[in-house]
């Protein structure tokens, strides 16, 4: 049952996304920071956690889950170091994924030699 759950999630959270690029004029990176900032706002209110344990890598797979990672982290660091804690939060949490995104980014340029 978590397969079909994490698909239904997952897939709520592209066609949500999907739907927004539709209809509206924004740009993905627009699209992008929106789904984040939804991502933050539940994570901060408690609410993206239940929805991780519901659905798994539903939840946890598509952008959302970086702005609750981002919350989190900062939320723990801010409550052992108070407020420099959450500057430093945020960047403890989500370093090992940035740093993968720029490494694997540039070794995909390399391979792909961009034109741009």
């Amino acid at each position: 049952m978590i397969f079909l759950f994490a698909f239904l999630v997952g897939g709520a959270i592209c066609a949500i996304g999907q739907l927004i690029m539709d209809i509206s004029q924004l740009s993905a990176g627009h699209i992008m920071v929106m789904l984040v900032v939804a991502g933050a706002i539940l994570g901060g209110l408690g609410l993206y956690e239940p929805l991780i344990r519901f659905a798994g890598a539903g939840a946890t797979v598509p952008i959302t889950s970086f702005g609750n990672a981002l919350v989190q982290g900062a939320l723990a660091e801010a409550n052992r170091h108070g407020l420099i804690g959450i500057l430093t939060g945020i960047f403890e949490i989500t370093s090992a994924g940035m740093s993968a995104a720029i490494i694997f980014a540039f070794l995909a340029a390399l391979v792909a030699k961009p034109k741009g």
